[in-house]
């Protein structure tokens, strides 16, 4: 198999989530729609694009019905009209979403996805078929957090042009390799009536972020602990926020989860390192099928 043929790629359509909080969840699907869901959720400040090149691949070679969504406040998902961003509102709406499909789906959550995963499935006891965790666990390393708030609180007053957004992009990722096409980037920006280019999220997010950034540790360990159904935790080897102790930390609390380190990513592993990433997504999604065959 190779990640590059991409000849049976189908096309998207588009999906809408209604939610009890009136948020409604703007979403994205791709497969048969009898296959099992895999349910992508993005990290904080990112949309559900983050995910296009892995969904489509998923949704081509395994027969699974791969939906990526944009969280509220972010994407074309409706801002929250009353900036509640707390981290159980994020729950509850993805929750909402779970309701609407026609089984229990694959979770696969980036940092803040992954919070949320863990939260629905270990302490909300929504029903799973799995559990992927990007770059993320219970506890998380300090200053790792802490580079991605300061990257996100500092560019709030957007930029002048695409060039400019990808500089920043560049200097907040340096190892990875800089596009020669840089027009990607403008579905994780919106237009503002100003003319500048801005993150396609709610920047109210921030407060509550900052907030609850230490609150929930030992709830998501407890949630984790409580999780039945299989878990891979990916790793960026990069990773300043998963480090290889926190990783070895999740895995001794956690003994029935595995645990794969994907070379030459950092804590956006997606991006980073797409080919490595999809493949590492597509074996398990198949060893989870293979057991639910049994």
């Amino acid at each position: 198999m190779t990640f590059e043929d991409t000849a049976e790629i189908a096309s998207s359509t588009l999906q809408r989530f209604a939610t009890a909080a009136g948020v409604t969840i703007a979403g994205e699907a791709w497969g048969t729609s009898s296959g099992i869901p895999v349910l992508f959720i993005h990290g904080g400040g990112q949309t559900r694009h983050s995910w296009k090149q892995t969904a489509q691949y998923v949704a081509s070679h395994g027969g699974y019905r791969a939906i990526t969504v944009d969280l509220r406040g972010h994407g074309e998902s409706d801002y929250a009209p009353d900036g509640d961003y707390r981290l159980d509102r994020f729950v509850e709406d993805i929750a909402d979403v779970v309701s609407q499909l026609s089984q229990p789906p694959v979770f696969v959550g980036a940092s803040l996805g992954g919070m949320i995963s863990i939260l629905l499935v270990g302490e909300q006891g929504v029903s799973a078929s799995g559990v992927v965790l990007v770059d993320v666990a219970p506890r998380l390393e300090e200053a790792g957090v802490e580079r991605i708030f300061s990257f996100m609180q500092s560019h709030q007053g957007g930029f002048d042009s695409l060039e400019e957004a990808a500089a920043a992009v560049e200097e907040y990722l340096p190892h990875r390799k800089r596009p020669l096409d840089i027009s990607g980037l403008e579905k994780n920006l919106r237009k503002g009536a100003d003319g500048r280019y801005y993150w396609h999220w709610d920047h109210r997010m921030l407060g509550h972020a900052n907030r609850e950034k230490a609150k929930h540790e030992e709830r998501l360990l407890a949630a984790a602990q409580s999780i039945t159904v299989p878990v891979l935790l990916l790793r960026g080897i990069l990773s300043d926020v998963v480090s290889k102790n926190v990783a070895a930390e999740f895995q001794e609390a956690v003994p029935h989860a595995r645990h794969i380190d994907i070379t030459d990513a950092a804590h956006t592993v997606a991006g980073d390192s797409n080919s490595a990433f999809t493949e590492a997504v597509l074996s398990f999604l198949q060893e989870v099928s293979t057991s639910h065959v049994k």
